[in-house]
C-alpha cells in the first residue's frame, strides 16, 4: 500500500544519541509531504485526465464504428440500386425488343397481306379485261354479223305482214 501524506506526517522515528538534527529532518519531511501532495493531486487531474480521454476515444471508436456501418449500408444500397437498375434497364431492352419483333412481324403480315391484295386485284383485273374484251367482241361480231342486216328487213316484213292483217280485216 502507498504511502499518503498523513503517513509521512505521522511518522515518528526513535531518538538516538547522535541522532540527526530534528528540526532539519521535520522540515524536510515537511517539503515530502507538500510534494508527495503535489504529486498526488497531479496524479488524480492526471487519471481524470486520462479517464475524459478514454471517454473521449469511446466517443470516437462508436462513431468510427457507426460511420463505418453508415458507409458499409451505403456501399450496399448503392450495390443494390446499381444492381436493380441493371436489372431494370436489361428488362426495359427485352421489352422495347419485343416490342420491336412485334413491329416487324405486324409489318410483315401486312406486307403480305397487301401483296395479296395486290396479287388478287391483279388477277381480278385480268379477268375483268378479258370478259370485257370478250364482250366488246361478241358485240362487235354482233354488229358486224350479216344477221343485223336481216334484222333490219324483219322491219319491212313486218310492216307488210301487218298490211296483210289489215285488209284480211
Amino acid at each position: 500500500m502507498a504511502l499518503t501524506p498523513l503517513d509521512i506526517h505521522n511518522k515518528k522515528f526513535s531518538r538516538s544519541f547522535r541522532g540527526y538534527d530534528e528540526d532539519e529532518v521535520n522540515n524536510y519531511l515537511d517539503q515530502i509531504i507538500k510534494d508527495y501532495e503535489l504529486t498526488i493531486r497531479e496524479k488524480t487531474a492526471l487519471e481524470d485526465r486520462v479517464s475524459e480521454m478514454e471517454e473521449r476515444l469511446k466517443h470516437f471508436s462508436e462513431m468510427e464504428k457507426t460511420l463505418n456501418q453508415s458507409i458499409f449500408v451505403a456501399q450496399e444500397t448503392a450495390e443494390s440500386v446499381k444492381e436493380n437498375a441493371h436489372k431494370e434497364s436489361e428488362l426495359i431492352i427485352k421489352e422495347a425488343e419485343k416490342n420491336a419483333d412485334r413491329i416487324v412481324d405486324e409489318s410483315l403480315s401486312k406486307s403480305r397481306s397487301i401483296s395479296m391484295e395486290i396479287e388478287d386485284l391483279q388477277r381480278q383485273a385480268k379477268v375483268f379485261r378479258a370478259r370485257l374484251k370478250m364482250l366488246i367482241e361478241s358485240q362487235l361480231d354482233m354488229v358486224n354479223n350479216q344477221n343485223w342486216d336481216e334484222f333490219l328487213n324483219i322491219d319491212e316484213v313486218l310492216n307488210l305482214e301487218v298490211d296483210e292483217v289489215k285488209e284480211t280485216d
